[in-house]
């Protein structure tokens, strides 16, 4: 049981004395609004979905708290009395969710969608989900879910079994995610959220979707964290504000315009998540406060854990990659409203936008020579496709892939003539390709097709070849954690695995026989550290070191597909994604009741007839 101070005891009994009000009188005038305190010693984690979750039937809520030994955990406590119990086995948690009957909890942790009981107990694992972004326990005993970040949504049975896709990404649209999706009531339907880009979700879809005829209506635009109220209405979060709408959940339409709700809530427009929930008897907790997940900005990190910031945060980076020569970074950058390609030039301290073309622009990488950037693009309404362009933005983009999959840039040989990088195959695992281009800016480029060269039933991502060629590093899942992983190139012969305990994103040291990588996270957060191993070759064969921590200093990474970091080609300085209050432990522990919200709710958006 977690302690509570005093002044938490009064606003705690004052909860108790509202849910006893509620129950007593059906119908009340006014809606019932206090703070509280969540009954657990330990900061409200709040960079995803909503961190505080009420049962169905209103009387338990569920948190997430970081406790004194920064362990993550789900509390779950009962409106009725003054503690919280930590749900033991959920270490790592995130964006939990309630069973109908509110006996059990879903919730995504080491990369897994769990259940645990309320009532505590060993957590029960139900499906892979690397990077999952949601999910919702329907009445007929299926979870919806997301399980990576760019996947449409899937279904497992609560009972355990296979997961199944249930969705497709809309291609045509440029749709690069669908998440945070809630089960509608008959379990016959599902609303969640769509984007075009990963940037920001002021701009995203509210879609529908019908699992009887498979197929999906949108219901609005610049909205996202959609939720169905039985009081019916339809919830959404634009701007900190809670918008409802009189929804018709049977039609899957919007019967009203929208009408702001809640003010000042806290939200997290870079991942689309929000901090509110509900209960079926009419009840409403938030958080105030303004949005979470501040910018990412730019920073070395030296041997010794200190950060010295290099480029403040004027929007969102997500990517960065050092110029061969070290004088430049190539970053992946959103204002808001679009993701694009920009160079950051240190000795000036200038940024210069490079892409201007296509829906977003992600992943850049530097040739060899440092005169072009490879970059994937979705343009128009094609798939992710591989263009590069002149570093000193002169020219136009060219087209290097025109293949159906989703695919990323991993490095150049020596002589910038062989691109090695990873492609999503039809059958959903990632495997490494490699793309040979011939020719020079005079006579024009020959781009041959691209050739599979490492492709199976796992997930083989981030391809790194070494500085003389003869050497590829990459990530593999194939033992159920992903790990660094070296073989000679082009090959074929055996291969060593570099990481233990977990590895991702290997990168070279261009002056030192040191190969680096960063330690993986499932989530994203600001717990991610560089490591570093030394290593010997002799023929075909690769010798390495015990890996060591590089530096003590931990960095901020938006979810498990980013790099977040990467090695200066002196190979003594590292540039990382650092949020400005990374570190920094938040103090959040109340959070906002609304008792009787339906019926207010009704007063100001009348619902229509469903």
């Amino acid at each position: 049981m977690a302690a509570v101070g005093c002044g938490a005891l009064l606003a705690l009994a004052a909860a108790a004395l509202a849910i006893g009000f509620v129950s007593r009188a059906p119908k009340p005038v006014e809606p019932i609004s206090l703070s509280a305190e969540t009954g657990a010693d330990a900061p409200l984690y709040t960079d995803w979905g909503a961190s505080a979750i009420l049962s169905p039937d209103g009387k338990r809520m569920a948190f997430l708290a970081t406790d004194s030994d920064q362990n993550r955990r789900i509390y779950v406590r009962s409106l009725d009395q003054l503690q919280a119990t930590a749900l033991h086995g959920s270490e790592g948690v995130r964006d939990h969710f309630f069973s109908p009957d509110g006996d059990w909890l879903g919730f995504f942790a080491d990369g897994k969608l769990k259940k645990i009981s309320v009532h505590g107990g060993a957590a029960v694992t139900l499906s892979d989900a690397p990077t999952g972004h949601g999910g919702s326990w329907g009445e007929d005993g299926n979870i919806v879910f997301v399980p990576t970040v760019r996947s449409p949504l899937s279904k497992v049975s609560s009972a355990g079994g296979a997961a199944e896709p249930l969705t497709t990404l809309n291609q045509q649209a440029g749709e690069i995610t669908q998440r945070w999706p809630q089960v509608l009531p008959g379990s016959k339907s599902i609303i969640f959220t769509s984007n075009t880009h990963g940037g920001n979700y002021e701009d995203a879809d509210i879609v529908a979707y019908s699992m009887a005829s498979g197929q999906r209506k949108l219901l609005l635009h610049k909205g996202y964290y959609p939720r169905y109220l039985p009081s019916g209405h339809l919830l959404y979060i634009h701007e900190g504000t809670i918008f409802a709408s009189a929804f018709d959940a049977k039609r899957l339409e919007l019967t009203g315009k929208p009408v702001p709700i809640v003010e000042g809530v806290v939200t997290a427009p870079g991942n689309g998540g929000a901090q509110f929930s509900f209960s079926d008897t009419g009840n409403l907790v938030y958080l105030s406060g303004r949005r979470t997940g501040p910018s990412f900005g730019l920073n070395w990190m030296d041997v010794s854990g200190k950060f010295t910031p290099l480029r403040e945060a004027l929007g969102d980076y997500y990517e960065l990659r050092f110029s061969p020569d070290g004088s430049r970074i190539a970053l992946e950058f959103s204002d808001g409203k679009r993701v694009d390609i920009w160079v950051y030039e240190l000795a000036r301290d200038t940024l210069t936008r490079l892409t201007f073309d296509g829906r977003s622009n992600f992943n850049p990488v530097w040739t060899t020579d440092g005169q072009r950037i490879v970059y994937t693009s979705m343009e128009n309404n094609d798939q992710f496709d591989l263009y590069w362009k002149r570093a000193d933005g002169a020219g136009e983009a060219t087209r290097l892939t025109q293949t159906n999959a989703t695919k990323f840039a991993g490095s150049w040989s020596p002589d910038s003539k062989v691109l090695v990088f990873e492609q999503r195959s039809p059958d959903s695992f990632w495997g490494i390709m490699t793309l040979s281009v011939e020719g020079d800016e005079k006579s024009g480029w020959k781009v041959a097709e691209p050739k599979s060269f490492l492709h199976n039933s796992f997930n083989q991502r981030a391809p790194a070849l070494s500085p003389d060629g003869r050497w590829l590093a990459y990530r593999s899942d194939e033992s159920g954690t992903p790990e660094v992983y070296v073989q000679p190139f082009p090959g074929p012969a055996r291969r060593w695995q570099i990481s233990t305990g977990g590895g991702c994103n290997p990168r070279w040291s261009r002056k030192e026989k040191e190969l680096f990588y960063r330690t993986p996270t499932f989530t994203g957060g600001q717990d991610v550290k560089v490591m570093a191993t030394a290593y010997t070759t002799s023929g075909a064969s690769f010798q390495a070191e015990k890996p060591r921590v590089w530096s003590p200093g931990q960095f901020s990474i938006r979810g498990s597909e980013y790099t977040g970091y990467d090695v200066h080609p002196d190979g003594k300085r590292v540039a990382v994604l650092r949020a400005p209050d990374a570190g920094a432990s938040s103090s959040v522990n109340k959070v906002n009741f609304i008792f009787n919200f339906f019926d207010e709710l009704r007063r100001k958006v009348p619902p229509g007839k469903n």
